[in-house]
Formats: structure tokens, C-alpha cells, sequence
């Protein structure tokens, strides 16, 4: 683009200065006529097309919308506006003046002066030639009838006494006779006379003439003829040159010069306004375009920073703060472009120092979400609209309830929603408008999804700059609070072991000896009412020490040798003590899971199982018993389930806690020491109904590998 307009300007220079040098001389219009014309119709097209492309591109910036083109296409058209009205303003004043001045040029009375003082010169120079033709004559006479010799030697007397500049005598072949004084073409003899001198001197007329020879000043040239004696009546011809006065050379020289100029303008006086026409149409149409292309171009330029500054607005509103415009002047668009560059540095600044104030807190908040996550304890954040803000996986897994169904509803409508829910909301709910900075403690039973969960629940309320809210934490105790018991129970074991084994031995002797002493002495009732005695102190006795053996064992950790086992041949093992029942019906793999445990401690959890479903289905009106062992997920899955009257809803929450039965005999140690055993062994044991209505019993033991 520059250098198209660089192009452009140079021709429109070399277009003006050739209308200049053709407008300053006429005698120019003819050489220069058609090269103007051809030059101004190719500065015309060029211009043209030059400012068409910018004008398309800047329609094509209107219709695209972009910024700064509509400011653009109004410079454009006041700088146009101002070119036209004193273009045009200024066209017609000069044409009109033109046409007044050309005219004027032409009037009559400089044509007549020109000629007149045309006439005066050539007046002069008549009087001048007729004054060297009297002398001429005066030398013809006195050449009359003389002999050459005599002519040749009295010719410089006659130069002398005329005044004249040169005297030749020629013959009518244009031989020299004779001559006197400097011959005028500069050389030694003078040149001949034209031929039309011959002629007329032949014809005995007189011959004048005013010549300007080349390189050399106007003379008058005059000859007549004479007729010597040695001719033989044959005319010679007598020359006289004598040169004009300068003055009266130059003056009829420029006049002369005048008038054929002036005639040759006249001549071309219609062409010349055309030409003068012309010349301020293509001066008008150069302008006119020039100010367009100009104005487009200082129109881009001074709306270059406003696009610019557009741009850099439209980034900042996408959040790219990183723009910075050069600033080409020291005017107002350059202080907005420094104060635009200077907003965008303290905006990326200020995002910066965000970004790094997020990062910072998102470090932190992940943090704490790790926290969150991996603390064990269940967390549940509430706003003081009573809803839940935030809440951890842990909440969720002891809860049994995804947190995030129960967001959209306050804490008094959880119930609605998880009616489990409901005694924990009743806690929460009791606790929730205690002041800030007094803490809460609950121990909760919580009935959950799977099993009954003791829960100890804790809670704060959040200070008032904060959110207002509170905080609520709980934690699954259930297996601690079953340890504690355990704990409990296993010490109760071990001293009612101690304490009450010692005396029974005696008691029991005591009864055989008294039996024996006296059984002999007496006889009848007596006799009988002893030895029913004595056999009840004795079966009592005995009871009493299965029931501290029992205490024993519980009390008492196992001793574990782990060894590699199939379970399904344990399980055969112990099948075959129930082969009279026809009850247990067992679904077993060919070959079971591998675990790793003890065989005599397994054999007696198996036999427990058994033996409590036996229990369970005597008063069944057709007893089953089914017993499945299965691997699933790299564990050994034992299943024993019967058709009983199953666990009561009581019992089943603490069937693995001692003295905890349904079953009229029995102590109730038979499910706790299982679950010890079961545990020992890094398993787990789970209680339900099952699809008849009886126990179900799941044993999960790891397969040799995990274990």
C-alpha cells in the first residue's frame, strides 16, 4: 500500500509539474498536449483504483463491524466534504476568470497596435533602403562608361564618400569585378548575389532586400545596374550592403516576433482555454482524489488507536490483560493508550496476585478436602438456614445416605427424605442453637442401613463473622464400644473363672462324701431325699464349672497355628457329626478356597453354626438347614442359613455380646467367642434373616494369598 501511494504521488508531481511548464509557455501546449493528457488519465486510474480498494476495504470493515471503521467512514467523508466545496468554489472562480482573461488577451486594440508599430518598423527600414538605393545609383553613374580598372580604383573613394559598409561589382555570371570595404560574410571576397538579383538585374530593375543571415545581424542588401565601357552595353550589377542599426534591428525583430506570436495564439485561442480547462479539471479531479486518499489514510491512522485501544478492551473483557499498544504521539490518543497500557499492567498485576491468592487457597481447600476425606470421622457443615453445605465421604459411608440428595432440603426435612435419619436430626436439632464456642457431646444409637451403630456425635456452632453455621462430627464406636464390652466381659470371665471354680471343687466333694457317709445310715425317705440332694449339688456343681469353663474360653485368647486349609474338606469334616440330621443340606465346590487358619479353632465355629441352627429349626414343622461355601473377590464366603423363628429384633443388634440369647439353655458365649475367632482369623461375621424367615449367618475369611 505505501508503495502504491508512493507511485501515485511521484506521477501526480510529475503530472503538475508538466501542466505548470505547458501552462508558463503556450508555444509548449502542442509538445506536451497528449503526454499530459496520457499521464493524468494514468494518475487518474491509478488514484482511482487506489482509493476504490480502500474504500471497499472500509465497507467491508463497516459490514464486518469492526471497531473505529463507522469514525473512519465519517473522517473519510468530511475530508471529502472540505475538499469539494472550496475545490469547486475555487474551479469556477478560476474559469471564470479564465475565460475574462484569455479574451482580454485578444483584444483589438493590442492587435492593431502590434501592428502598427509593425508598420512603423518596417518603415524604418523602406526609408533605409531606399536611402542605400539613391547611393547605389549615385555608384551606377559614376561607373557609367568607365573602364574596370577605373571602376575598381575609385570604388573605395565612392564607399568613403556614401557612407556605406560594402561596394561589389559582379558580372552577370557573378564574377567579381570589384569591391570595396569588408565583405559581410567575414572572408575575403564577398559572396555572390542571389540569383533573383541576376534575374532582375537583366530585366535593368532594382533589387532590395532586408536579410538575416545566419548568426550574423540584419542588413539591407540593394543592387542595381550599371554599364562600365568594357561590357559592351552589357549591365553589370552594382551591390551595396549596409547593416541595419541595432536598435531598429531588435526592435523589429521582437515586434515581428510578437506578432507572429501573438497570431499564433490567436490562431490557437480555443484550444488554449481548452487546454486551461483541462488543466484545472485534471488540478480539481488530482486534488479532489488526493484529499479522498489522504483522508482515508489519516482517517486509519488517527483510528488506528482506537481499534487498537478496542481490541485491547475486548482481550481485557476476556481476561488478557497482557496487550500493550505502542504509543506513536504525545496528543490525547497517546495519554489514553499510556493510561490503557498503564490499567492493563495493574490489571495483570492485580489477576496475579489473585491467581496466586486462588492457587494459595485452592492449595489449602485441598487440604483440607484431603483431610476431609481421609479422616474416619463422618463431618457435616450447615448453614444457619439450616441446610448442608458440605459434607465428607465418611459421613456418607457411616450414615448410609448419600450427603449430596439431602442438600437441597433443610435438616428438619431429612426425615422425610431417610427416616433412619431420624434420631440423628433429633440430636442435631436439640443442639443447634447453643451459643458459639459451646461444644456439644452425644452418644447416639443409630440404626443403620446394614447394622445398629453407636454413634458419638459432637458439635459446635460456627462464629458469627463467619458463615453463622455449625459444624457437626460423629463417629462410628460401635466396634469400640463393642471392644470396651468385650474388654468387660473377657475381665467379668476371668475373675468369675477364678472366683468361682475354686469353691465349686470342694462343694462338689463335700456332696459325694456326705452321700456316701450317710447313704449307708439311712434308709426309706431319708435315704432318698439325700441322694436327691446330693445328685443336685452334684449336677449343679458341674454346671456351674461348664459355665466357668465357657467364661474361660471367651476370656481367654486363642492360641492360632495358621496352616494352609480347603475349606470345603474343614466343612466335610464337620458334616459328618450331623450325618443323623437330615436337616443340613450343604452345597460345596469340589474343591473349596484356600485360607490360612487353624483347623480345630474353625471346626468349633463351624460346629457352633450348626449346632445354633439345630436349635433353631427343632421346633420347625420340616427343619432345613442349607450351609454354602463360595469364593468371592479373593475371599472364602461361608453362608449358614435356616428356617427357625430367626433373631429377635432385640437380640439381633447384640447377638455377638455375652449372655445375649434367645435359647432357653445355654450361656450366650457361643456367637461372641465365633466373632473373636472369626476376627482372629482377619474375617468378618454378619448376621440377617434369611428368605424363609430363619438366621442367616455370613463367615468372610481371606483366601491364603490375601491373607
Amino acid at each position: 500500500m505505501r508503495a502504491t501511494m508512493s507511485v501515485v504521488a511521484t506521477l501526480g508531481l510529475i503530472v503538475l509539474y508538466l501542466l505548470a511548464v505547458s501552462t508558463g509557455n503556450a508555444s509548449r501546449l502542442a509538445d506536451y498536449y497528449w503526454d499530459i493528457v496520457a499521464l493524468s488519465g494514468v494518475l487518474g486510474m491509478a488514484m482511482l483504483g487506489l482509493i476504490g480498494r480502500q474504500l471497499w476495504q472500509l465497507r467491508q470493515r463497516v459490514r464486518a463491524k469492526v471497531f473505529g471503521a463507522k469514525l473512519t467512514l465519517r473522517m473519510v467523508l468530511m475530508f471529502t466534504l472540505v475538499a469539494v466545496l472550496p475545490g469547486v468554489l475555487v474551479f469556477t472562480v478560476s474559469m471564470q476568470f479564465l475565460n475574462k482573461s484569455i479574451e482580454s488577451w485578444f483584444d483589438v486594440h493590442v492587435e492593431s497596435g502590434l501592428e502598427r508599430g509593425l508598420n512603423l518598423g518596417r518603415n524604418a527600414l523602406d526609408y533605409l533602403q531606399r536611402d542605400l538605393e539613391h547611393k547605389a545609383r549615385q555608384v551606377a553613374t559614376e561607373a557609367n562608361g568607365l573602364p574596370p580598372v577605373s571602376l575598381t580604383l575609385k570604388l573605395p573613394a565612392l564607399r568613403e564618400k556614401l557612407g556605406v559598409s560594402e561596394i561589389a561589382v559582379f558580372d552577370l555570371r557573378g564574377q567579381l569585378l570589384g569591391v570595396a570595404g569588408t565583405p559581410s560574410n567575414g572572408g575575403q571576397v564577398p559572396t555572390a548575389p542571389p540569383a533573383a538579383v541576376f534575374t532582375q538585374i537583366e530585366a535593368n530593375q532594382t533589387y532590395r532586400a532586408v536579410e538575416t543571415p545566419s548568426r550574423q545581424p540584419m542588413q539591407l542588401r540593394v543592387a542595381v545596374p550599371a554599364y562600365p565601357l568594357a561590357q559592351q552595353g552589357h549591365p553589370v550589377v552594382v551591390q551595396l550592403i549596409q547593416p541595419v542599426p541595432p536598435q531598429i534591428a531588435e526592435d523589429a525583430e521582437l515586434v515581428e516576433a510578437t506578432r507572429a506570436e501573438y497570431r499564433q495564439l490567436a490562431f490557437s485561442r480555443e484550444g488554449l482555454k481548452r487546454f486551461y480547462r483541462l488543466t484545472l479539471g485534471l488540478t480539481l479531479l488530482i486534488t479532489l482524489l488526493g484529499a479522498i486518499g489522504l483522508g482515508l489514510y489519516l482517517s486509519d491512522r488517527l483510528s488506528a488507536p482506537l481499534g487498537a485501544l478496542a481490541a485491547g478492551t475486548r482481550a481485557v473483557a476476556q481476561g488478557d490483560f497482557s496487550r500493550q499498544h505502542p504509543i506513536y504521539s504525545r496528543d490525547e490518543l497517546g495519554m489514553l493508550t499510556a493510561m490503557f497500557n498503564r490499567m492493563t499492567k495493574q490489571l495483570a498485576d492485580a489477576r496475579a496476585q489473585a491467581d496466586a491468592s486462588h492457587a494459595e487457597l485452592q492449595a489449602n481447600n485441598a487440604y483440607l478436602e484431603s483431610i476431609l476425606v481421609n479422616l474416619s470421622a463422618g463431618v457435616l457443615a450447615f448453614n444457619a438456614d439450616d441446610r448442608l453445605t458440605a459434607a465428607n465421604t465418611s459421613a456418607t459411608r457411616i450414615l448410609g445416605v448419600d450427603a449430596a440428595t439431602l442438600q437441597p432440603y433443610a435438616l428438619t426435612e431429612w426425615a422425610q427424605y431417610a427416616p433412619q435419619l431420624a434420631s440423628l436430626v433429633e440430636v442435631i436439632a436439640r443442639h443447634r442453637h447453643d451459643e458459639s464456642g459451646h461444644d456439644w457431646q452425644v452418644e447416639l444409637d443409630f440404626e443403620g442401613a446394614q447394622r445398629h451403630q453407636v454413634l458419638l456425635v459432637r458439635g459446635t456452632r460456627l462464629p458469627e463473622v463467619g458463615s453463622r453455621g455449625y459444624v457437626v462430627v460423629f463417629d462410628d464406636v460401635t466396634d469400640l464400644a463393642r471392644a470396651q464390652r468385650d474388654a468387660a466381659w473377657g475381665e467379668v470371665a476371668k475373675r468369675l473363672a477364678h472366683e468361682i471354680r475354686n469353691p465349686l471343687t470342694p462343694i462338689q466333694l463335700s456332696a459325694e462324701r456326705l452321700q456316701m457317709k450317710l447313704s449307708s445310715k439311712l434308709s426309706g425317705s431319708d435315704a432318698e431325699m439325700l441322694t436327691r440332694a446330693t445328685d443336685t449339688i452334684v449336677k449343679q456343681v458341674a454346671a456351674l464349672k461348664g459355665m466357668v469353663d465357657a467364661f474361660r474360653d471367651y476370656a481367654r485368647a486363642p492360641t492360632i497355628h495358621l496352616a494352609p486349609l480347603d475349606v470345603s474338606s474343614l466343612i466335610r469334616e464337620v458334616l459328618a457329626l450331623y450325618e443323623s440330621h437330615s436337616a443340613v443340606v450343604a452345597t460345596l465346590p469340589p474343591q473349596g478356597p484356600v485360607i490360612l487358619g487353624d483347623a480345630a479353632l474353625l471346626r468349633q465355629v463351624f460346629h457352633n453354626l450348626l449346632a445354633n441352627a439345630q436349635d433353631a429349626v427343632s421346633d420347625a414343622a420340616t427343619p432345613l438347614i442349607h450351609l454354602t461355601a463360595t469364593a468371592e473377590n479373593n475371599a472364602a464366603v461361608i453362608v449358614v442359613e435356616d428356617n427357625g423363628q430367626g433373631f429377635a429384633a432385640d437380640i439381633l443388634p447384640r447377638a455377638f455380646e455375652p449372655y445375649i440369647t434367645n435359647k432357653a439353655k445355654g450361656t450366650g458365649l457361643g456367637l461372641a467367642v465365633v466373632k473373636k475367632i472369626i476376627e482372629e482369623h482377619h474375617g468378618s461375621i454378619h448376621l440377617g434373616h434369611s428368605a424363609a424367615g430363619g438366621a442367616r449367618v455370613r463367615v468372610v475369611l481371606p483366601c491364603a494369598e490375601q491373607a
